[in-house]
């Protein structure tokens, strides 16, 4: 019998706004002016905060953390485009679309000081803690997915992210595959920043997008400029829309570029050139929108100074109050190995306390 072909497939590629922020109007998603500043908003938070988070770090006052540099459209133009009734499951850069959902940044800013107090969830907030092991949230989120769906809740969908590193673990297929066959009512984005820690991303796949690793899962794949939110926020809506009408999951791959470093342990001129960071801020996401905004008429340069110091301000009072909350006793892990006393962690607790004096110098 003579071959024959029994399946194609191809990938299309997304987007609105080039880096100079001009404008394919026939793509251009329908949002009001203030809907527009909204978004404009979110992200200089993230991007603000995170400038911030990174001065703390550096000055001994906070934990290490991921930046989430040059990475603001590609997830925080992603939560944009829910509707109230759906639910985030977050990864770990992500902070954009977790502060646009409810979470609040004194909490953020806990969590990456250690206190697992940070990951708990404001009552109502339709949300989940923060997943750092990579790839996992896939699997959380197909399962929230289709509990809903199970449930019988109408109308909701479940918005989760990866970053390129992610889609090469097991649990990446294996919560595509699972979506496929329910037809779980999931939108995955993939933040393809091109660097998982410092391996590149040529190096993770020979798969030519990573848009096309939805193919075999039977769902839909699309690539966007992860860099245009307009464009992010389109593809984002138009799967929210799919989702929540029975259609199933879809796979975005938000191509962008992690401008800053992996997380604040990591040191990136150890494996990438200063000629590529400078060529990828030539295309960051909020220069582009702002362009966008001021020739729309939207916000002109003294509104995003004024919207500036709003945020900053903002941060300001998130970190006093990080700040001004007392300190846990060094011994309060081992109030919660058990339920009740136990003679073994008794003396553990004896001994770990008798170090700390002797490093303090204390009788």
């Amino acid at each position: 019998m003579p071959l024959e072909t029994i399946q194609t497939f191809e990938v299309q590629r997304l987007g609105v706004l080039d880096a100079e922020g001009n404008l394919d109007t026939e793509l251009e998603p329908d949002l009001s002016a203030d809907q527009l500043r909204a978004l404009m908003r979110a992200m200089l938070l993230a991007r603000e905060a995170d400038e911030r988070m990174l001065k703390l770090q550096r000055q001994g006052r906070l934990g290490t953390f991921p930046p989430v540099l040059g990475q603001e459209a590609a997830h925080t133009a992603a939560a944009f485009a829910m509707a109230e009734q759906d639910w985030l499951v977050p990864a770990f850069r992500d902070m954009g679309a977790l502060l646009l959902r409810g979470y609040p940044l004194v909490n953020y800013l806990q969590y990456y000081n250690g206190w697992e107090e940070g990951n708990q969830v404001p009552e109502g907030a339709k949300l989940l803690p923060t997943a750092v092991i990579v790839g996992s949230s896939l699997l959380h989120a197909v399962g929230l997915a289709w509990g809903l769906r199970y449930q019988g809740e109408p109308d909701t969908a479940v918005l989760t992210f990866v970053g390129d590193g992610g889609t090469s673990e097991g649990d990446f297929y294996e919560a595509l595959n699972f979506a496929g066959v329910w037809q779980a009512p999931v939108v995955f984005v993939i933040q393809n920043n091109q660097w998982a820690i410092s391996i590149p991303r040529e190096a993770q796949t020979r798969a030519q997008t990573l848009a096309q690793k939805a193919v075999a899962a039977g769902i839909p794949g699309i690539q966007v400029d992860g860099n245009d939110a307009l464009a992010v926020y389109r593809a984002a809506s138009e799967a929210f829309q799919r989702a929540r009408s029975g259609g199933g999951p879809t796979v975005i791959e938000a191509v962008t570029y992690r401008l800053g470093v992996h997380t604040t342990a990591d040191d990136p001129r150890k494996y990438r050139t200063e000629d590529e960071e400078k060529l990828a801020w030539a295309q960051e996401p909020l220069l582009r929108f702002a362009r966008y905004l001021e020739r729309k008429g939207a916000l002109d340069a003294g509104g995003l100074e004024a919207m500036r110091a709003e945020v900053r301000a903002e941060i300001q009072s998130a970190v006093d109050e990080l700040e001004a909350m007392q300190p846990h006793p060094p011994e309060l892990a081992f109030d919660h190995v058990f339920g009740t006393e136990h003679a073994v962690i008794a003396e553990q607790r004896a001994s770990f306390l008798a170090s700390v004096k002797a490093a303090r110098g204390e009788d």
